[in-house]
């Protein structure tokens, strides 16, 4: 390859070569075709593949004869490619010529695969790759679905592949593979009167390695007629294949399957064609009792296992209902549910995945619902001590059809309530065997197994891939309430949920999970759209039509009637928790107002209405959960409702003389809003969403003070006692740990062997962690000390000043009573230490409760700012959420902490300052807007922290904005040329005032060596505000040179380009102005420029060069273009002395800008100077330089008889070293030429083409050069 790039010049130096012989014809091809070859033996599949088709149709179009024979050869050839990716190629393309060209005998075809990779005649180190040629000709021969049509050649070929089976090593199972292939294409004539003689070995050898087994069972398949039983008996021994004398080699030959797939983890071929058999003769059984469970399961876990579970993965579609559940409830499923449990364990090989593919694959394709409840049910009931080891959520529910899904469904349903442990396969770790030595209580396996029941039936109901009717969500809804909160007590036709009784009753833990699972529930049904498949339902649904059902009615107010319903028949169902007299009460009042509401709502539907029931069917269904809680909340919310419907008459009646008496009591918005931070407080999705909802419905109707109340909550200058909505008192925390303790013992009862594992670990963990607790606080208490002191002393163990015996020892009795004290002592302080860690314990959990109660007021403000950004109450929103993020930059930073800041920032940002709606119309507010930005620009240079400040300054230019107003003949095309005067136009803007804030704060940012502020700041200034840039130019430009330091300057250079480019900016200068202002930022870039002497590394120094010089680019060429009257020489000289002193000579940022300007002077760019050093200059010593490669010697045309520079220690052994000849005495055209020699050698597929490619260049250079 490397002759192909050799140079023009050094083929002219050559001597002449010998004539080359075309003995293979390959000169007289094409590049074209040549090149279809090589695109075949690349890796790329896609590359392989198109030059595999090019092929194909360049020969169809091509006349020549000769190209088909060069192209047999050349595939030929290529099928022992030392490439590995390079020989299916060739294989498939031999297949697709000789399937295509059907004039090109088979015969040929397989005597030169024979010739060329003969492996008798072919040397030891090549022997792999001609087997890989002989197996892959005979692929491409099968492929080419010509050779059932010549059974000679089909008989070579099982011979060919027979002869191959010695070199395993290399080609595996392909062989044996392979003649399985031929054998499914093999008519049974041909079988019969061809192949059947050549397979006489390998038949009646079935029971010896896999592969035969699997020919055998393939022929049996394939040919009946065939291989009957006389023909079995005669080949076997036995008739049949599945008996008991066979069922050792059977094994045995599984386990040899099963050890041969390990890294492929997948099913063999041969233990499914097995299985297919022992169907077919109903021996199946037999097989399963005999080779599966007493054969492969008796060895330890491992590859032997994995096949017996993909084996029953498989076997599912092809099996009877009874042969199901006989398999499903066997030994199979038991030591896979054993799998599932230890592979619990981190870095352990988990089957589970793969068991979901084969059930959801059977349940997709099965379309018998008995057998689809059988499955289900049987992996239901694989229990690890109460616990099935499937996930309560299953993806495979999905491709159940209604009838067996609705089947499971009360399936589900009749285990919850009489649990049936004996029918479950159940089954214990060596583990838990170990740690239970009493045996497994029964009250502990039907807490789990119920515990697993109910999410399993709520994921059902969610699940929006499972096919199911509004009639299924209801019922599973209805059955999760009615055990949450209800025992039935005697059976009646209207309650279908006491019809059938609990046969062991519902413990406090059982009940909990109940109640989370059915609030989690109701959760989601509040979002469920419409359920079905008509096109009514479709339509509706593109409407975003959510929480309701088909008739119109919300899915949770259907619960309420039903629990309203168990409530009026106490007689046939108790109430866990029986409401008293009150809560009875607020119930009743609260389902009249819902009756009231839904009444208006039938003459139309408002907001406000909408908000209210939706608050009350929440509060009402929360009743039952916490009704001491809920019951003052409720009557809120009833005088709530009452007042804003007086509000409305009161409005329609033009009523004025109430107004004194509506400002003594709050307005119902504001209650409503009181009302929706109680709710938040309760850690409730479901409760986040409704209030979300709701206050998005009342966002009109809120007023200042309500917005109050909700920034109150945000503040963070206020005291915890106003938090206290969220942290009342020590029974909520109480309460909390006791649910973290449950929830705690709910996660470790689901995976006990993980946890015995962990337990030492946990005791040594704690018992450091009270070491630590002792330790911690870093100085030793001094009052523990003293009364340590005095316990020794009273003890006499201390010696103290009067008497100095320090040599008395104390007696026994004296020494129990010390250690008796020094026990108390130490015990007492151990209860000190842990009521401190308990009480910071305590306040970091009320803190992150608090914190997560702000996080979920957020939303309110949220909910807020996009419904009503346009409304003067969004402007009290500014100054309280720069105090939260100000406050949440310099606070501690964990997670909650940084989610808190971040969603503040955010909706400050985008929700508030970039909003496209905001207040246009400030009425009489002017003069506080003009206040409050003032002061928000004062803080604003006083902070420390650049990123506070960014929010600071981006709220000043929002109150720009908002006293701005609505700019006259703006819109939204950004196209639309305005007017000077439109420009000019800022609204109830103090222009001087506010002109004079910024230009404070410029000047700030200019002369401050450490400021808060920066130039992107005032850049976005001058993008928003053009009349303030028109105000600020002057100004930047004069601080262009009195910068405090380089950076003020360069950024100041950046100010002033980016408000010259403002096309505004030039429309509001238009005349005089303008010119006057290019005049001057002219003499400044002159200015700043001659103060730059070098730049060096001072990255500072460049960065004010470049910025500079882009100005200065940008003013050249506006006073070029619009030939205004402006002196550009101080600039030109400056530049010119620049040239001087820095010389601009290399490419970069700076040198390009820099030239960019000179050629508004006329001045261009000079070329590099390419002359060569004089003799001075390569006399200087140089450092020695890593050499990278090597140049030949008839390339080096400068210095060539110059040796190497080199170092003094080395000087005696350079001396007697050529340059360019390494030690070993030969020089590098020599170890060119012997590289390249022992490449092509090594790869010799490609000397053809080389050969082509080489004479081809070598004639063009010729001809070329004379």
């Amino acid at each position: 390859m490397n002759a192909m790039h050799v140079e023009m010049g050094e083929i002219e130096n050559e001597p002449v070569r010998p004539k080359i012989t075309d003995a293979k014809g390959i000169l007289q091809q094409n590049r074209e075709f040549l090149d279809f070859f090589w695109d075949i033996a690349k890796p790329e599949q896609e590359i392989r593949l198109k030059a595999i088709e090019n092929l194909i149709q360049y020969l169809k179009t091509s006349e020549k004869t000769d190209e088909l024979t060069y192209t047999l050869k050349r595939l030929v050839d290529g099928l022992a490619h030392t490439r590995e990716a390079a020989r299916p190629g060739f294989s498939l393309a031999l297949g697709q010529v000789l399937s295509v060209f059907e004039e090109v005998p088979l015969r040929t075809a397989f005597d030169q695969i024979k010739e060329k990779h003969n492996l008798a005649k072919v040397k030891k180190k090549l022997i792999r790759n001609a087997a890989f040629g002989n197996f892959f000709g005979v692929l491409a021969l099968s492929q080419s679905t010509r050779l059932p049509k010549e059974p000679q050649v089909v008989l070579e070929c099982v011979q060919l592949l027979q002869s191959l089976s010695q070199y395993r090593e290399h080609l595996r199972d392909l062989p044996r593979k392979t003649m399985v292939d031929i054998l499914s294409e093999t008519s049974e004539e041909v079988f019969e009167e061809v192949l059947l003689g050549a397979l006489q070995t390998d038949l009646s050898s079935a029971f010896s390695t896999p592969e035969q087994l699997q020919l055998l069972l393939v022929a049996m398949q394939r040919f009946p007629q065939v291989l009957k039983p006389k023909k079995l008996k005669k080949l076997l021994g036995t008739s049949t294949i599945i008996t008991m004398d066979n069922i050792p080699k059977l094994t045995d030959v599984l386990k040899m399957a099963a050890r041969s797939v390990k890294k492929d983890r997948l099913l063999p071929a041969v233990a499914l064609d097995l299985l297919q058999i022992s169907l077919r003769e109903d021996n199946f059984e037999l097989f399963w009792r005999e080779t599966i469970i007493n054969g492969m399961l008796k060895d330890q876990p491992g590859p032997t296992h994995y096949l017996s579970y993909r084996l029953l993965g498989s076997a599912l579609p092809l099996l009877t209902l009874a042969q199901l559940k006989q398999v499903l409830n066997g030994e199979v499923m038991r030591a896979y549910g054993e799998h599932v449990v230890s592979a619990q364990l981190p870095d352990r090989f988990k089957f589970a995945p793969e068991m979901e593919t084969y059930v959801g694959d059977f349940l997709q394709g099965c379309d018998d619902p008995e057998k689809q409840l059988a499955v289900m049910v049987a992996f239901s009931l694989l229990t690890n001590q109460g616990y099935p080891v499937v996930p309560s959520f299953w993806r495979v529910v999905q491709h159940l059809q209604p009838t067996a899904l609705q089947s499971y469904v009360d399936w589900l349903k009749d285990m919850f309530l009489n649990p049936r442990l004996d029918s479950c396969l159940d089954f214990s770790t060596r583990r838990q065997k170990e740690n239970q030595e009493g045996g497994v209580q029964r009250e502990n396996c039907i807490f789990r197994l119920r515990k697993w029941i109910i999410p399993r039936l709520t994921s059902i109901a969610e699940n929006n891939q499972v096919k199911r009717e509004e009639a299924l969500v209801m019922d599973v809804a209805r059955f999760v309430f009615f055990h949450a909160f209800f025992n039935a007590k005697k059976a009646t036709p209207d309650i279908l949920e006491t019809e059938a009784t609990l046969s062991v009753p519902l413990d406090e833990k059982t009940r909990a999970i109940v109640i989370n699972s059915f609030f989690g529930l109701l959760q989601h049904i509040n979002h469920l759209p419409l359920l079905g498949d008509s096109p009514e339902v479709a339509a509706r649904n593109q409407r975003h039509v959510q929480g309701v059902m088909a008739d119109g009615s919300m899915w949770i107010f259907c619960l309420v009637r039903y629990a309203d319903s168990l409530l009026n028949q106490p007689k046939y169902a108790q109430s866990t928790q029986p409401f008293s007299p009150e809560q009875r009460q607020a119930w009743d009042s609260m389902l009249a107002s819902v009756g009231t509401l839904m009444k208006k709502s039938k003459k139309g539907q408002t907001p406000e209405t909408s908000a209210f029931q939706q608050l009350f069917l929440l509060v009402g269904i929360h009743l039952f959960k916490a009704p001491e809680d809920l019951v003052d909340l409720m009557q809120d919310l009833q005088n709530c409702m009452e007042k804003a419907q007086e509000k409305k008459s009161k409005k329609k009646k033009a009523v004025t003389g109430s107004a004194a008496a509506g400002e003594e009591e709050p307005h119902w918005a504001e209650v409503v809003v009181d009302i929706l931070l109680s709710l938040l407080s309760q850690p409730s999705r479901h409760i986040r969403h409704v209030c979300r909802t709701v206050f998005s419905n009342i966002c009109p109707h809120v007023t200042a003070r309500a917005l109050t109340a909700i920034l109150d909550v945000l503040d963070p200058d206020k005291d915890e006692e106003d938090s206290a909505i969220v942290v009342t008192d020590d029974t909520d925390s109480d309460k909390i740990k006791k649910k973290d303790k449950k929830k705690k013992g709910e996660d470790d009862e689901d995976d006990e062997e993980m946890n015995e594992e962990e337990s030492d670990a946990s005791d040594d963990d704690s018992d450091e962690g009270e070491d630590e607790a002792m330790e911690e606080g870093g100085e030793v208490d001094q009052n523990f000390r003293i009364e340590l002191m005095k316990v020794l002393q009273n003890q006499g163990a201390v010696a103290t000043k009067v008497d100095g015996s320090d040599d008395d020892e104390l007696d026994d009795e004296a020494m129990m009573k010390l250690d008796g004290s020094i026990a108390s002592l130490f015990l007492e302080q151990k209860k000190k230490m842990q009521a401190k860690k308990d009480e910071k314990d305590k306040l970091k959990k009320e803190k992150t409760l608090v914190r997560d109660f702000k996080i979920k007021v957020l939303d309110l403000v949220e909910v807020f700012l996009a419904r009503q950004g346009s409304s003067p109450l969004v402007l009290g929103m500014v100054e309280p959420l720069l105090s939260v993020i100000e406050s949440g930059m310099s606070s501690e930073s964990d997670q909650q902490e940084q989610d808190f800041l971040r969603k503040a920032a955010d909706i400050f940002k985008n929700q508030l300052c970039r909003a496209k709606q905001y207040c246009k119309t400030v009425g009489d507010r002017q003069g506080e807007l003009h206040d409050l930005l003032e002061k928000l620009m004062t803080k604003t240079q006083k902070l420390s922290d650049s990123s506070v400040s960014l929010y600071f300054f981006s709220a000043s230019l929002y109150l720009v904005k908002v006293l701005r107003g609505g700019v006259p003949g703006a819109s939204a095309d950004s196209k639309t040329t305005l007017s000077t005067e439109e420009l000019s136009f800022m609204g109830n803007v103090d222009v001087e005032r506010v002109s004079a804030i910024f230009k404070g704060a410029l000047c700030s940012f200019m002369t401050r060596r450490k400021s808060p502020l920066s130039g992107l700041m005032f850049v976005d200034l001058f993008t928003r505000f053009p009349v303030l840039c028109v105000n600020l130019l002057v100004t930047a430009v004069e601080h262009i040179t009195t910068g405090v330091r380089e950076h003020q300057q360069s950024q100041a250079s950046a100010m002033v380009l980016r408000g010259l480019q403002s096309r505004e900016v030039q429309q509001l200068l238009a005349g005089d102005p303008w010119a006057g202002l290019l005049q001057q930022a002219v003499g400044r870039v002159a200015a700043s420029l001659e103060t730059v002497v070098e730049t060096g590394k001072n990255k500072v120094v460049q960065e004010k060069l470049v910025k500079a010089l882009e100005l200065g680019l940008f003013l050249v060429k506006t006073v070029n273009q619009q030939k205004l009257s402006v002196d550009l020489e101080p600039l030109k000289k400056v530049l010119q002395s620049m040239r001087e002193v820095l010389g601009f000579r290399k490419t970069g940022q700076m040198e390009d800008t820099y030239w960019a300007v000179m050629k508004h002077f006329g001045v261009i760019k000079p070329k590099r100077d390419r002359t060569r050093k004089t003799k001075e200059d390569q006399a200087e010593p140089t450092a020695p330089k890593k050499k990278k490669g090597f140049l030949p010697e008839t390339k080096k045309r400068k210095n060539r008889k110059k040796q190497l520079p080199v170092s003094e220690q080395g000087a005696a052994d350079a001396n007697t070293v050529p340059l360019g000849k390494p030690e070993g005495g030969k020089n590098q055209k020599q170890e060119e030429t012997a590289r390249r020699d022992t490449w092509t050698g090594s790869d010799q597929e490609g000397q053809d083409d080389t050969a082509c490619r080489q004479t081809e260049g070598r004639r063009g250079r010729i001809k070329w050069t004379i």
